[in-house]
């Protein structure tokens, strides 16, 4: 399908809105997903991520612009081609909405208005509003919330939303014209609040449901999925907050160390008898210590560097 983007992202009175959806294998609900996503915006661009249906088809058919990805890079891979597209066409509000039917597309009016008050980024939210709350499983719940609290812990509180793992999203150019490159190992979700955050973006939330009673809503098991998120906060902890990650565990090692390596001289003074093995652990103890330390120093000067370089690109 021939797309003319200069006619439709001709400026007018209302701004020029671009959806973006990844879909793997998704040809039984991205049609219909397409299909009220378009009442609602300018166009919708759906990444094909090397999915074996007819999900591509059926999203052309259903009036989306179709990128197909000659192999799978998963949702981050998907995510990075829409911010690249809406990069290089410059919509005034891009809007991420799942292909599974999940999300309602039709909210998306109000992510616009939440957008034009003045947000960078609106996300949606399963938990600002007991109106909107999600049927959600307990478990669901109770994963997601950690998988929040410990991202919010790793992003130093540059991630001020309250369900950091929504896909349903907003953002204006300023904020999606940062997007350079995302994980493509990682869910992504994480990655992009964080990176935004960082960068001083201001975040807005919009009350969303979730739907849980749709059949093959994820593509990958609930392990697998926890195991890409958990991942993707580990590399944030690595990046923005070393001196937690690192030099804290290696604090508490030398400590333990310093304390046996004592133990170790008051045996000595009153038995003389060198204790061997408790020697032994506290010079392991200490010497694991130091090279954290010495680790949460390195990186903490390499982010250091790499903000200011980040700083001076503003």
């Amino acid at each position: 399908m021939v797309v003319n983007y200069d006619s439709i992202l001709t400026k007018n009175e209302r701004p020029s809105v671009m959806v973006g959806i990844p879909a793997f294998n998704e040809e039984e609900m991205v049609g219909r997903i397409v299909a009220v996503a378009k009442t609602h915006s300018d166009f919708v661009v759906v990444v094909n991520d090397c999915s074996i249906d007819s999900t591509a088809k059926v999203a052309e058919d259903a009036g989306a612009y179709v990128i197909s990805h000659s192999v799978n890079k998963g949702y981050g891979g998907g995510a990075l081609t829409i911010f690249q597209t809406a990069q290089e066409y410059k919509p005034d509000i891009l809007i991420f909405i799942d292909a599974d039917g999940q999300h309602n597309p039709d909210d998306i009016p109000r992510f616009i208005a939440k957008i034009q008050e003045g947000y960078d980024v609106v996300v949606g939210s399963r938990f600002i509003d007991d109106g909107h709350k999600s049927k959600m499983p307990s478990y669901r719940e109770f994963g997601i919330r950690m998988i929040d609290k410990a991202t919010h812990i790793a992003a130093n509180g540059a991630a001020p939303v309250s369900d950091i793992l929504c896909g349903y999203r907003a953002f204006n150019p300023k904020a999606y014209s940062k997007i350079h490159s995302l994980n493509p190992s990682t869910h992504g979700c994480t990655e992009i609040i964080v990176k935004l955050g960082n960068l001083g973006m201001k975040f807005g939330e919009v009350p969303v449901v979730i739907r849980y009673d749709l059949e093959h809503t994820s593509k990958i098991g609930p392990i697998r999925m926890g195991v890409n998120l958990f991942g993707g906060i580990i590399q944030v902890m690595v990046t923005k907050r070393p001196l937690l990650c690192f030099g804290l565990p290696g604090i508490i090692l030398l400590l333990f160390g310093i304390i046996l390596a004592i133990q170790a001289f008051d045996v000595v003074a009153q038995t003389e008898i060198w204790p061997t093995l408790v020697t032994l652990v506290a010079g392991l103890l200490m010497v694991m210590g130091m090279l954290l330390i010495t680790t949460a120093f390195i990186l903490f000067a390499v982010a250091q560097m790499i903000q200011l370089v980040v700083s001076d690109k503003r």
